[in-house]
């Protein structure tokens, strides 16, 4: 049987109050070893107003992603949500948060690449956040590009991978294959066919596009 991974909660002290993590360290992450994970993992969580919070399914498998392939992996509320305090920001404070969680991640794990990823306006967040904090591999699933303003906002310099499924109607997928296409570098897109904007019953494919794409990306 496979051993689960070691799941804690931490309260970071973050931009606007306390910021509630949920850390899961699965045991091919060496908890014993001095030299610590190659990498560790942030997941954003979806919109803080439309009942985004850590738990999310979408935001579960993604880390769980991470975590097969031997990353700690974080997921956290943005301030106002759970116990983490503060409230929304319109996406500047929720950036400010994903940094301080990076930085809790570098703090503990030092030396270790970072992979970044996020859905719907967690996937903004991820790229906002990675256009100041150096990743490895960043991951948006059904970035949410028509809700929170993405201007001024590029590729990183890493590999990049987007999700999305075509029957989406919380963000049309022709708008964030449009909006993809426009980056440079150009990332990895895979549609899910049928697969809507909550991936209901999808939710192993999308784990298999994650894993897919770390792998070839010499990412496990």
């Amino acid at each position: 049987m496979a051993r689960l991974p070691h799941s804690e909660r931490v309260a970071l002290e973050g931009p606007a109050g306390p910021l509630e993590l949920l850390i899961e360290t699965p045991p091919a992450a060496g908890a014993g070893d001095p030299a610590g994970p190659r990498a560790f993992a942030v997941v954003c969580h979806p919109h803080p107003l439309h009942g985004g919070t850590l738990d999310n399914k979408v935001v579960w498998t993604v880390a769980r992603a991470f975590e097969q392939l031997g990353a700690p992996a974080i997921r956290f509320n943005f301030r106002g949500v759970g116990a983490s305090g503060g409230r929304y920001d319109d996406g500047r404070g929720e950036t400010e948060d994903a940094l301080a969680v990076v930085g809790y991640g570098r703090e503990r794990w030092p030396g270790a690449a970072l992979w970044l990823a996020g859905f719907s306006f967690g996937g903004v967040i991820a790229l906002r956040a990675a256009a100041v904090e150096a990743c490895e591999r960043v991951v948006l699933i059904a970035p949410g590009i028509t809700r929170i303003d993405t201007a001024g906002v590029g590729a990183p310099g890493c590999p990049m991978l987007i999700v999305q499924g075509d029957a989406d109607d919380v963000v049309p997928a022709p708008a964030v294959l449009e909006w993809a296409r426009t980056l440079h570098p150009a990332p990895t897109i895979r549609v899910l066919t049928g697969a809507g904007h909550f991936f209901h019953g999808r939710t192993l494919e999308l784990r298999d596009a994650v894993l897919g794409f770390m792998a070839a990306r010499g990412g496990s």
